[in-house]
């Protein structure tokens, strides 16, 4: 790791009140991009979808669990070797307690995957994970809101590129038949009216990467790391593929 240079306190102090300015400056700019945000329209949702969680199937109005707002972090499942995504792992690894979201804020965060539930509560129960779980297998949802292709089904969208773009941009992979990707949803319930507000896919959907967050306030920072993530269970083991 290559060190910072070495100043006198004064001269560091002069810097890092010159960075101060920028933060507060990136606080505001973030603060008003995150009202615009929340003054996006909302789109009802019609379809009635199906998912499977721990007490069989349920409707997207489940998912809830009788709360107001939900966030759905769709999380790829890798269908070739039959396992959870490492990148969507090491997300969800960050993701906090839910108990402020639940009970200070009436607000669900939940995961849903394109995979048998079977699949993904047993792979839940390895990763000790606590958050609740959904699979949309046999489901809609995925293609509707753009985390699975299949053009039999709809036509190819990954964070809001066609097929020919993300070809053209190098990320085929998301383009490709019975492969997933990952992102957010969310969505807010009037009585039994269900909501679509926002949606966020790639580098869009890192909200809850926490462990980013405290690397950009050290020298070596995130970008050596970015994307390197094994599974939490899998450290001092060989890296394996499938780290998208």
């Amino acid at each position: 790791m290559e060190l910072p240079k070495i100043a006198s306190r004064q001269e560091w102090l002069a810097l890092r009140l010159e960075l101060l300015a920028k933060e507060k400056e990136l606080s505001r700019a973030q603060a008003a991009l995150a009202a615009e945000r929340r003054a996006l329209p909302m789109v009802e949702i019609t379809k009635d979808y199906v998912f499977t969680g721990p007490g069989g199937p349920a409707t997207l109005a489940d998912v809830f669990e009788g709360r107001d707002q939900l966030i759905v972090y769709h999380f790829m499942w890798l269908h070739d070797i039959d396992d959870g995504c490492p990148s969507c792992s090491f997300a969800v690894d960050n993701m906090p307690d839910p108990v402020h979201l639940n009970k200070g804020a009436d607000t669900t965060l939940a995961l849903v995957a394109r995979a048998p539930f079977e699949r993904i509560e047993s792979f839940r129960d390895r990763m000790g994970w606590t958050l609740p779980w959904y699979s949309s297998h046999g489901s809609e949802f995925n293609y509707d809101f753009h985390v699975s292709n299949d053009e039999a089904i709809a036509p190819v969208e990954y964070n809001y590129k066609d097929k020919a773009t993300l070809e053209r941009e190098g990320l085929s992979y998301y383009a490709a038949s019975n492969s997933d990707g990952q992102g957010v949803s969310v969505f807010v319930r009037d009585g039994d009216r269900v909501f679509h507000t926002y949606s966020a896919y790639g580098v869009g959907a890192d909200v809850m990467l926490s462990t980013y967050r405290f690397l950009d306030l050290t020298p070596a920072g995130r970008q050596r790391y970015v994307n390197q993530w094994p599974l939490h269970d899998s450290y001092g083991q060989p890296a394996a593929g499938h780290v998208h």
